[in-house]
């Protein structure tokens, strides 16, 4: 295969928009003459919550501060911004919040430009269809494809590849925000737009998604990575970090069930013969990258609603109790449920999980120290129930039974736990599941992803 002699040098400033990132590093990284400017805006780690509730994974403050530094740069160096899952999981109020605060910075600093926004949360009735049709396929540990899945889902997004950022900025876009876009897209769209091989391309965008973190130290901070026909060049823009083969080499482990194949729309990335040399104290070429081109296929994601929570944090350091900790919580449960079927609540209504920090509260049932005594124990305790007051009034019961009920050899007639906050009682409100998990065959990778322009 011929190698391209085209070359782009590109900037993320952290993992996920709002994270926060130094100034100081930005000005370093602009001054190094880059193509684009970009930063992944949200993903599926923190779970199903915030697509579910339309809410935003980071702080609309701190969405702000970073969008203003990153606007500011951009325009002054004439380069495309480009944001990817915006708001944290990329549905249509997560676009639009992103807008509305790009808006307000562009008024607030008198900023020209032009906006493209590309929308991912699909319609239902075409999902439907399109499983009608056979074009959906379930993901190896997620749901089968189910209609009804569909209709319970409270948004469902689709996760596009490069092609709709592409055509964004074909279209004159200078800010480009993308709805849920797998998390190397935007950078992967710039570099094959200017010329170059998908699988540099792809590694490059793998690799600013997460800004610093291939580097040493490892912080939130600004990633500049160069790429050409066949490699990509890592250096982290602040000095006092440094791109090691090492760190590299670990970072592209990460975020996947194979260490080396990594599928995104469209194609594999393969990663198995990657060399990865230092060019430099600061920076590390990776070679040997390769791209095997696919059916295209995009992931879905939806979440429903599966209830509403209630929680209370408590613990104790008495050794009588945690040397009987199990027979104790045993006798908890069946007080609840006792409890609670008087005030008209079965079993069925509502689920009890009993967190055990100091024991098993991490790994639970895959907790290797069976056998280990800690000298107390923190619980976090949570009820999901169909509605806020039963959760809440289920919730209410376990606290005051986990506080009174007695253990063999218990000497304080009064209370087992200490509690943290006071009220200690804590409604978190909805509860969400992931409810379609799975992956759609697209024959045009644009047709699920509408953009939208406007000049500010």
């Amino acid at each position: 295969m011929a190698v391209s002699s085209a070359t782009c040098r590109m900037l993320s400033t952290s993992g996920i928009l709002g994270y926060g990132f130094p100034e100081s590093s930005l000005e370093l990284g602009m001054a190094r003459g880059i193509h684009m400017l970009g930063v992944d805006g949200g993903s599926t780690d923190p779970g199903p919550h915030y697509l579910g509730s339309g809410k935003t994974l980071n702080s609309r403050r701190a969405m702000r501060r970073d969008l203003q530094l990153m606007l500011r740069a951009a325009r002054k160096h004439g380069v495309p911004l480009v944001i990817g899952t915006c708001g944290g999981a990329g549905g249509a109020p997560h676009v639009a919040m992103t807008a509305d605060i790009v808006r307000a910075l562009a008024a607030e600093d008198g900023l020209h430009f032009r906006l493209a926004t590309i929308d991912a949360e699909q319609d239902k009735a075409t999902l439907k269809r399109a499983h009608g049709e056979g074009r959906m396929a379930r993901l190896p540990g997620g749901p089968t494809p189910d209609p009804a899945a569909i209709d319970r889902s409270e948004r469902i997004v689709a996760m596009m590849g490069p092609e709709p950022i592409a055509a964004a900025l074909d279209g004159g876009a200078e800010v480009v925000l993308a709805g849920r876009s797998s998390d190397p897209a935007p950078w992967a769209a710039l570099a094959m737009r200017n010329g170059l091989p998908p699988a540099p391309a792809w590694y490059a965008g793998k690799m600013l998604e997460c800004g610093a973190t291939p580097a040493v130290p490892k912080g939130h901070d600004c990633l500049l990575v160069d790429v050409d026909g066949d490699s990509v060049i890592l250096e982290p823009a602040a000095p006092e970090r440094r791109c090691t083969p090492s760190s590299v080499a670990n970072h592209s482990l990460h975020e996947n069930p194979s260490p080396c194949i990594h599928v995104e729309p469209g194609g594999i990335l393969d990663t198995t013969d990657c060399l990865f040399e230092a060019v430099s104290d600061r920076a590390v070429r990776v070679s040997g990258m390769t791209w095997q081109k696919q059916p295209y296929t995009v992931k879905l994601e939806g979440a429903e609603l599966a209830g509403y929570r209630a929680i209370t944090v408590c613990g104790t350091r008495d050794p009588l109790l945690i040397a009987t900790r199990d027979d104790f919580l045993a006798r908890v449960r069946d007080a609840v449920a006792q409890k609670a079927a008087a005030l008209g609540v079965e079993p069925d209504e509502y689920r009890l999980i009993i967190r055990r920090y100091g024991v098993d509260g991490v790994m639970g049932p895959a907790e290797p120290l069976r056998d280990a005594r800690p000298h107390e124990i923190g619980f976090v305790i949570e009820v999901v129930a169909s509605d806020q007051e039963t959760a809440d009034s289920v919730l209410a019961l376990a606290r005051v039974t986990m506080l009174h009920t007695d253990f063999p050899g218990r000497l304080c007639r009064e209370g087992n736990m200490a509690f943290p906050y006071s009220p200690s009682d804590i409604s978190t409100g909805p509860v969400y599941r992931f409810s379609v998990f799975q992956t759609m065959a697209l024959d045009d990778p644009l047709a699920p992803f509408p953009i939208h322009y406007e000049d500010l």
